[in-house]
């Protein structure tokens, strides 16, 4: 569900990798990610249960994931964010939380007047279960992306193709130039969506597409929209000849033995599946009450709950089996679904040009927005409108399932994405950082709307030729939170920043002429070299500042060592010197 327009919230807008050569595929360079990793180690896990351990993740911000996300199973700041919720987290082949919380059905309605819900009697309500069902909804997207994927291999569609190619009727109204990519990437100029729903036949919603007019010319803007994966649905049917949901079954589901994942579950499933909203217009573009066991989205439901945006209902263990699969490189088990060069599509950028707004194929990259701290250039990802999100972290090897019913009694009871933020963080804060030196470092936190501050006792550099060493690691949001280092001589009445150099094994170093550092390193450690002002009584600090979104894994500072002439001024292996670091919102961590 792109956009609800007057019906409820719109999606908010979020935040070249691979060329199309005939039916070829050429990558160009760019870091190692699920193939590559595949590759390289020759493994290649399927899931089972384990602990944090085993898992190699540290347990207490695990555990926290599940506290966090229960707290928001009240007021969130009103009304609940969700009735409930399943939760999945691992690294490499380990699952090493699987937690429901909450309800899965709660309310039989929605009290417009009272802004309430109107509950089910407790013996008619049903709590969460690690095995329960919930529409997708725009996650239903990763898999139309990767059914379209699954052709190009096969070079029964091509990537710079024209749209119209295949569906010569797709080329009204000035679509002619909108090709198979551009709806892969949210790029054809298609705006978000259109009532599909007010006109009573199929061949009359498909008609609504192809008239539709781009809003802006293909291939110059971002705009997240349903009907890009509608019309790859369209184009899908018609090189195949398989509907959407057979092929759904026949490529994905069948093959990786995904029993709970399919459009239209039958009747039976129902006690099972998470209810989601009181259907009521003008909320709602449908009346439709209680809406349990059929899809939430309105234009899905009048194409009969098969369609390219959304549809498909699953589970959380199924979620992540397919991440599992994609971080394998596109195999499981003895399975394979896609090649590893083909899942490298889905993980590399194509809107290099649209900053902020990172997509692979398919799969959303770098968005901080419901990826917390998970969120690196490599982590793709996606979120559906009734609650749910899917994360895989290349980087750490990583994966995160929230399954929420976030709509559950009605859309206007959610805000903003803080529970996916919250499980993101806490699952990349589980992934423990190592010290350069060792067995602690100094570490800013993830708060936001904060500031720390790593400063330094007071140093004579009045002979001149000092030089600050240590080891940076840093991961903050893009722009938004930096890392600055910088002197006063004035006992801090004014502070100036001081430039600093960093180099990482195997890349030419890195000026910082600005004394500050943002957004993605790699995630791991640097050597920094700084020369510091000659002064009397010179003071270095590090200060790290975060805004009141989002945030990154923060920043890790080891080793400190400031040294003139051959003599050293400060060490913090010394014991007398590292007492006399003043850290404020820092912390010596481990992980």
């Amino acid at each position: 569900m792109a956009g609800q327009g007057t019906h409820g919230c719109t999606r908010r807008q979020l935040g070249a990798g691979a060329l199309a050569l005939g039916g070829a595929l050429a990558i160009a360079p760019f870091a190692a990610g699920p193939a590559a990793a595949a590759s390289g180690t020759g493994r290649r896990p399927t899931l089972r249960r384990g602990s944090a351990e085993r898992a190699g993740l540290l347990p207490g911000h695990l555990r926290r994931l599940v506290t966090d996300a229960e707290a928001f199973l009240g007021p969130s700041p009103e009304h609940p964010w969700y009735a409930g919720a399943v939760l999945l987290a691992g690294r490499g082949g380990t699952v090493a939380l699987h937690e429901p919380i909450g309800m899965a059905v709660r309310y039989r309605a929605y009290d417009e007047a009272t802004d309430t819900g109107v509950e089910f009697p407790a013996g008619q309500q049903i709590p969460m279960a690690k095995d329960t069902v919930f529409d997708l909804a725009s996650i239903s997207k990763l898999f139309t992306s990767i059914l379209a994927v699954q052709q190009l291999e096969r070079g029964a569609l091509e990537l710079e193709a024209p749209v119209a190619s295949y569906l010569p009727d797709f080329g009204r109204a000035g679509k002619q130039q909108v090709t198979i990519r551009h709806l892969l990437t949210h790029t054809s100029g298609f705006r978000a969506w259109i009532p599909l729903y007010s006109v009573p036949t199929r061949e009359e919603k498909v008609q609504l597409v192809y008239d539709e007019a781009p809003v802006s010319a293909p291939g110059t803007a971002y705009l997240y929209s349903d009907l890009n994966m509608i019309s790859l649905q369209l184009v899908l049917e018609r090189i195949t000849g398989r509907a959407l949901d057979v092929l759904l079954r026949d490529e994905i589901t069948g093959p990786l033995g995904l029993g709970r994942t399919r459009y239209n579950p039958p009747a039976s499933w129902r006690p099972g599946i998470a209810a989601t909203e009181d259907a009521r217009q003008p909320w709602s573009g449908l009346d439709r009450g209680l809406v349990w066991g059929e899809v939430h989205d309105e234009n899905a439901f009048s194409l009969g709950g098969v369609a390219g945006h959304a549809g498909v209902f699953s589970c959380a263990w199924d979620l992540a089996v397919l991440g599992r699969t994609l971080l394998n490189g596109g195999s499981y088990g003895r399975s394979r679904i896609l090649r590893p060069e083909s899942v490298e599509l889905m993980f590399t950028d194509f809107n290099t040009d649209f900053p902020g707004d990172e997509h692979g194929l398919g799969f959303e990259l770098y968005q901080h927005w419901y990826m917390g701290a998970m969120a690196t250039p490599r982590t793709a990802g996606h979120t559906g409108f009734t609650g749910t999100s899917l994360v895989l972290d290349p980087t750490t090897d990583s994966f995160l399932v929230v399954l929420g019913n976030s709509v559950h009694p009605v859309r206007s009871w959610r805000s903003g994405s803080a529970p996916r933020v919250a499980a993101g963080t806490n699952l990349a804060r589980a992934v423990p950082v190592r010290p350069e030196h060792g067995r602690t470092a100094w570490f800013s936190g993830t708060a936001s709307s904060a500031t720390a501050t790593l400063t330094l006792p007071a140093l004579d550099t009045s002979a001149g030729r000092a030089r600050l060493r240590c080891s940076l690691w840093w991961d903050t949001e893009p722009g938004s939170d930096t890392l600055v280092l910088e002197a006063t001589t004035d006992g801090g009445a004014s502070w100036r920043p001081v430039p600093f150099t960093t180099t990482r094994h195997g890349e030419a170093p890195r000026e910082h002429p600005a004394g500050s550092a943002t957004g993605w390193s790699g995630r791991v450690w640097h050597r920094l070299t700084a020369a510091l002002p000659a002064a009397r009584g010179l003071t270095v600090r590090w200060r790290c500042t975060t805004d009141r979104l989002y945030v990154g894994r923060g920043a890790y500072v080891d080793g400190l060592r400031a040294e003139a002439g051959g003599d050293v001024l400060f060490h913090d292996a010394r014991p007398a010197d590292a007492a006399r670091v003043e850290a404020v919102g820092w912390s010596a961590s481990a992980d």
